[in-house]
């Protein structure tokens, strides 16, 4: 693929999110990056309004590349393809993400368990992010020592991050991780069975991970 298709690529799924109710307001975030540069959706922009012409392009020091201002949370982008060999992330404060990452009995070493291979596949293993003021250093550190061991990331009291190698595979992360937390919400007065421990490691086996 191109590298201009892949900006469009961005640009479809972030339009994407917003009309399918992962994003609201002006809310949530995405970037590819392309050797030293990172193209990122602008600050205070509806995700709805997303086109090539409106996305910032920055470089490895945040210094901007074009006139649009970028969204205040490129330095966690920075920091994550820093420690990352990812070139697209997509963060979302999509509604059942940011309700795990609320829970304050939420087991961090095990967020959330493990229903279905494709979790295993696409999420697994899902980091815990510590709070940190959006847009902030601090925020931008945690991201980036996450980031260097998972390719999902929850964020406590805020939202998703998923990387990938293309935008394909980081919204097909981010929709896996969301649509999880979902079924874990809606399952939690169930008595769900879930996959055993050999069933994990044959799937460990044949797809990668862990």
């Amino acid at each position: 693929m191109s590298f201009s298709l892949e900006l469009d690529a961005l640009c479809d799924a972030a339009v994407s999110f917003h009309a399918r109710g992962y994003a609201f307001g002006s809310t949530g975030n995405l970037s590819v990056r392309d050797g030293d540069t990172v193209w990122i959706t602008p600050t205070g922009q509806s995700l709805r309004h997303t086109t090539v012409a409106s996305l910032a392009a920055i470089d490895a020091t945040g210094a901007s590349q074009n006139a649009n201002k970028p969204s205040k949370e490129f330095p966690f982008h920075l920091a994550a393809y820093a420690a990352n060999p990812a070139r697209a992330l997509v963060h979302l404060h999509s509604t059942w993400s940011v309700l795990l990452s609320c829970l304050d009995d939420l087991d961090e070493a095990q967020p959330l368990p493990v229903f279905t291979p494709y979790y295993l596949m696409r999420v697994a293993p899902l980091a815990v992010v510590p709070y940190c003021r959006p847009g902030s250093e601090n925020l931008a550190a945690v991201i980036g020592a996450a980031a260097a061991k998972s390719n999902c990331l929850l964020l406590r009291n805020h939202g998703l991050v998923a990387l990938g190698r293309n935008m394909s595979e980081a919204v097909d992360r981010a929709e896996e991780l969301e649509e999880t937390c979902k079924l874990y919400f809606l399952s939690r007065n169930e008595n769900l069975r879930l996959l055993t421990g050999a069933q994990r490691d044959e799937i460990y086996q044949v797809f990668g991970g862990k």
